[in-house]
């Protein structure tokens, strides 16, 4: 049996302007594909390569596959429908698959708007997969397509969800298929060398109401840090890699495991050979101030922190547990270990101001870090948040929500005023950093790896790809007023879908009343216990301090 992967071509100026990155989901899945006997596998990097639908659908005509599948996060859910509406017609036979985070939580909108796409893997995709592959290869499929676990699908003028599948338990199947990529097209642009994206954990134990992370891993498991490594060193020394991200929402979480994943990497002689990067917490930072030299012995060279901007230091939305002197004090931390440190701040809340932008980048210039990010403030659709802010959401063209696009119009900012502030903190930051920064501090590899992060920023603002600054036609100030964001106004919210959201939130609703309810009795009834109850002596129970009044819950 033939199966197509199609990485789909999706550009937003966003991470993109460092590098070409390889989609990691098309080797995992792969690797567990080919344990169970599936050897003849093809993929189309159609992001990469800058795939026409025209040439897509030539290709596609030419390997004539049996299974055509594609991944999406949400700004890319259009392409993906896109490249399964392309398969549809030119390979018909083919079973048109669909996975990723949006599918995942949003297969009602995705069936509605996309009834060409015949099946959705729903969750962790590698034993799902491979169960969907065999029942096709088997001639079950679609008899039995009401008996696989972590489905979604059309059946007649019904959308259907088979109930969710299990997470993988035992993490040491996970054996990537590193050799369906073409490596040569894959480099981080700061350090001119291939680059990687392995995991080491799965999933996360926070439940912060903006991420999916926590939704969709559903349980944080850790692999073995050996097994990691043996990962990374057929990355490094089979195909080349020289720099890898860890693609962990927070990879130092079990720092158990993460220091034995260091240790394993300084065993084997990796750090001279491969540098590499994570994203993490201040409050980790804070944790592992003494392990510090010992991450960047270990070939860690680049952390990225989520810091606060100062809109979100305003409100309680993001449950942030970090103060503005821990933020500034952690990237110190970072820089006297000799580890280059990213801030990023979240901008474009509803509180957002042209006083608050001017506070964050004030912020970002005396705590000092290395390099500094501002992303859109952007709900994904599938999360709590959405669900509380969904009455002020005007744009549901979800391939605009990639972070560089202001979704959410603050109260007192036209977007474009908003991008325009933000394009300023850019252009004074990294100004001040190349004049008087970059290449005058530090010697060696942190002064090429600076100045390689500026060539890319520079990179990407010549050619207008920088926050898809051409596409929206920004120029500068004098165009703040002027842009025009594409929003497809056509785009809405599927009956199905909306159906969907209004039945969870009832259910949050009722579970809440519940719970105060519940809360209510128990208060209720220790007060009652406490007024019937008498010491030996006959004195009434008294507080500490003599006191009879409960705390008030806060």
């Amino acid at each position: 049996m033939r199966i197509l992967f199609v990485h789909p071509n999706y550009r937003s100026g966003g991470a993109e302007i460092a590098g070409t990155w390889p989609p990691a989901w098309v080797a995992y899945l792969s690797g567990h594909l080919r344990q169970a006997g599936f050897d003849d596998i093809h993929f189309i990097d159609a992001m990469t390569d800058n795939v026409s639908d025209a040439d897509l659908a030539k290709r596609m005509e030419k390997i004539k596959p049996d299974v055509v599948g594609v991944t999406a996060i949400t700004p890319s859910i259009y392409r993906a429908e896109d490249v399964l509406k392309v398969a549809s017609e030119v390979v018909p036979n083919a079973v048109r698959m669909l996975g990723g985070v949006h599918a995942t939580f949003m297969f009602k909108q995705v069936l509605s708007e996309a009834p060409w796409v015949d099946v959705i893997v729903r969750g962790e995709g590698e034993e799902i997969c491979t169960e969907l592959m065999l029942a096709i290869e088997d001639g079950r499929w679609p008899a039995d397509k009401h008996k696989i676990k972590g489905l979604a699908f059309m059946d007649g003028d019904q959308i259907v969800a088979t109930p969710a599948a299990s997470t993988v338990k035992d993490l040491s199947k996970i054996k990537p298929d590193w050799t369906v990529l073409e490596w040569d097209k894959y480099i981080y642009i700061p350090l001119g060398t291939r680059v990687a994206i392995p995991n080491l954990a799965r999933g996360c134990p926070f439940t912060c109401s903006f991420c999916s992370q926590w939704k969709f891993w559903r349980d944080y498991r850790v692999r073995d840090p050996k097994d990691v490594v043996d990962e990374i060193e057929d990355l490094v020394e089979n195909h080349g890699v020289g720099f890898f991200i860890l693609a962990d929402e927070e990879p130092t979480i079990n720092k158990k495991k993460f220091v034995a994943f260091c240790q394993e990497l300084i065993d084997r002689g990796l750090p001279d050979k491969v540098k590499w990067g994570i994203n993490t917490r201040v409050t980790d930072i804070y944790r592992d101030r003494d392990l510090l030299k010992f991450y960047r012995k270990a070939g860690l060279v680049h952390v990225s922190l989520g810091t606060e901007a100062a809109a979100q230091m305003k409100l309680d939305i993001f449950n942030k547990e970090t103060k503005v002197d821990e933020n500034k004090t952690a990237i110190r931390l970072l820089r006297e270990a000799d580890i280059l440190v990213e801030a990023q701040f979240i901008v474009g809340l509803d509180n957002e101001t042209p006083e608050t932008l001017e506070e964050t980048y004030q912020m970002a210039w005396d705590w000092q870090p290395d390099l500094a990010n501002w992303s859109m403030y952007t709900p994904w659709p599938f999360t709590p948040l959405f669900q509380e802010l969904k009455d002020q959401v005007e744009v549901f063209d979800f391939s605009r929500y990639n972070f560089v696009t202001p979704i959410m119009k603050p109260a007192a900012m036209e977007r474009g005023e908003l991008l325009d502030g933000v394009m300023n903190n850019y252009r004074r930051f990294y100004m001040k950093k190349a004049l008087f920064h970059y290449p005058w501090r530090g010697t060696g590899f942190r002064r090429r790896y600076l100045l390689g992060c500026l060539y890319a920023f520079l990179k990407a603002g010549v050619g207008r790809t920088f926050y898809d600054l051409g596409k929206v036609g920004y120029a500068g100030p004098q165009s703040k007023n002027k842009l025009d964001f594409q929003f497809d106004d056509s785009r809405t919210i599927a009956e199905a879908q909306m159906e969907d959201w209004e039945a969870s939130a009832d259910k949050a609703a009722a579970a809440k009343e519940r719970r105060e309810a519940v809360k209510a009795q128990m208060k209720e009834r220790s007060a009652e216990r406490t007024q019937d109850f008498k010491l030996p002596n006959g004195a009434e129970v008294k507080a500490c301090g003599g006191g009879s009044q409960q705390m008030e819950d806060v």
